[in-house]
């Protein structure tokens, strides 16, 4: 909210971070914002301060209900599903959509594990939600040693590279048909597997023609270039960074190391222009961003 009063924030490139973005959040320049969390609480109480700013805004509120040897430290499901008809309630339930993603298959999370949690979650959360995204866990070097150690707790993971639609069709189906039921549209997520066959059509987490339904903006329907060729969002800028987050999940591509993004959280600066360490940037001029009393020391960078 600070970075919202100041009308901007700073973002390093998280693979140079000498280089920093200046992204403008000034209401006249910010065509949506859309928000993705597994717990949007915190921010509640200044929904009426955006409102009065003038920001169109949608949530993106992942609830998946793993076990806590898979999402250590996610919101419990009673919990989860309380804030989000709460949040339905408070700005509309086409402008929260649930995220049942990734779907991860193992020992203790079989297809049969799925069907039945999405099918409590969707009925817990019926009337509050039109729209359910999909996708399945991918390999990610960072979350490699985690997997590891959690194959040595005795957990077998099924491998994420799924073979073909036969392989997912028993569960893909019923995920389709309780969708049906409660009203909601089931799309993938930036899923490798083409799950159209399946009466899953891919979906834009940020979403041009849901954009305009909703806040009656007209934004360019251009994929955006920097995501994976299998993500559909169009452009966009990215205000998040890598090693932020305490929730622990076991599969997280954006955090090598849960430790460090503990000493992180606690090194947070709320007056800072970054989200981590304190790097600022100016605004463009002629296309170009320049840094501007960049102060960060040694210690901080290495917290990149």
């Amino acid at each position: 909210m600070n970075r919202v009063k100041a009308g901007y924030c700073a973002v390093p490139n998280p693979f140079n971070i000498k280089q920093v973005g200046y992204v403008s959040l000034r209401p006249d320049e910010v065509e949506a914002i859309v928000f993705w969390t597994r717990n949007p609480a915190p921010l509640m109480a200044r929904l009426a301060e955006l409102n009065a700013r003038g920001f169109d805004y949608y949530f993106l509120f992942t609830l998946v209900n793993n076990p806590r040897e898979i999402d250590p430290y996610s919101p419990s499901l009673e919990k989860a599903v309380a804030v989000f008809h709460e949040l339905a309630d408070r700005i509309g339930p086409e402008r929260v959509i649930w995220r049942y993603d990734p779907i991860f298959l193992s020992s203790i999370t079989p297809i049969s594990y799925h069907i039945d949690n999405y099918c409590t979650i969707a009925e817990k959360l019926a009337g509050s939600t039109r729209r359910s995204f999909i996708s399945f866990v991918d390999d990610y070097r960072k979350a490699s040693g985690r997997m590891e150690t959690l194959r040595r707790s005795g957990v077998e993971i099924q491998p994420s590279r799924v073979a073909g639609l036969a392989e997912v069709e028993p569960l893909v189906a019923e995920l389709v048909r309780i969708a049906g039921l409660y009203d909601i549209e089931l799309l993938s997520c930036a899923e490798k597997l083409d799950l159209s066959p399946l009466g899953v059509a891919p979906g834009k987490c940020i979403d041009d023609a849901l954009i305009q339904r909703l806040f009656k903006v007209n934004v360019a329907g251009r994929k955006d270039p920097s995501q994976r060729k299998e993500c559909g969002c169009v452009m966009s800028r990215e205000i998040g960074m890598y090693d932020s987050c305490l929730f622990g999940c076991c599969y997280c591509y954006a955090t090598r190391n849960f430790e460090l993004a503990r000493r992180n959280h606690r090194a947070h600066d709320p007056t800072s222009p970054s989200l981590l360490g304190r790097f600022d940037a100016v605004a463009p001029v002629g296309g170009e961003v320049k840094k501007k009393n960049c102060t960060s020391t040694a210690r901080q960078l290495k917290l990149f």
